[in-house]
């Protein structure tokens, strides 16, 4: 499955058949993309303050919430603690998704529980992976990859998906 493949998915699910909107969807996310970033999986909810459906579209990544051609609403999935659904007369499917980050909403949710249950295996991935990645020690390469390192590691140590001990150990690891 490629970009394009999931975009036109979830757009058919969310009943909106415009080209632009498609077009201006595919393109914000081509654009902010990382280089090994890939498609796992997308769906059609509303966010609470619309009331048109958007598209919520999984990577190995992230969650993003794309409306309308504007800019994406994004949960980086390793600061994803839980994805719950609920059911409302009003609402339809509401999916909870938890996040050191903020919690977000997503009402009238297609296909929720299974939405759910790849954005909780996906974040346990995304979560493995950056543990992993902490613990290996750091390559030899240039001081700009250390320092793209050590602001990740910052970036994660702010939103309390590391601990200060967690964050201590890893930056030594990069130093050495």
């Amino acid at each position: 499955m490629d970009w394009t493949d999931l975009i036109d998915a979830a757009f058919d699910v969310a009943g909106n058949s415009n080209k632009d909107n498609r077009d201006a969807a595919l393109r914000t996310v081509e654009a902010n993309v990382a280089p090994d970033e890939r498609p796992v999986a997308s769906t059609a909810g509303r966010h609470p303050d619309h009331f048109r459906k958007g598209v919520l579209v999984l990577t190995t990544h992230r969650l993003l919430y794309l409306k309308d051609g504007k800019p994406p609403v994004p949960v980086p999935l390793e600061a994803v603690t839980d994805a719950t659904v609920t059911r409302t007369r009003i609402n339809g499917e509401v999916l909870l998704v938890v996040a050191l980050t903020g919690s977000h909403r997503f009402e009238d949710v297609v296909k929720a529980e299974v939405f759910a249950e790849q954005l909780r295996a996906a974040a346990r991935l995304a979560r493995q992976a950056s543990r992993k990645a902490l613990d290996a020690p750091a390559p030899a390469g240039s001081g700009g990859e250390l320092l793209d390192q050590l602001e990740r590691l910052a970036a994660l140590h702010t939103a309390g998906a590391l601990t200060d001990e967690e964050f201590t150990r890893a930056k030594q690891r990069l130093i050495g």
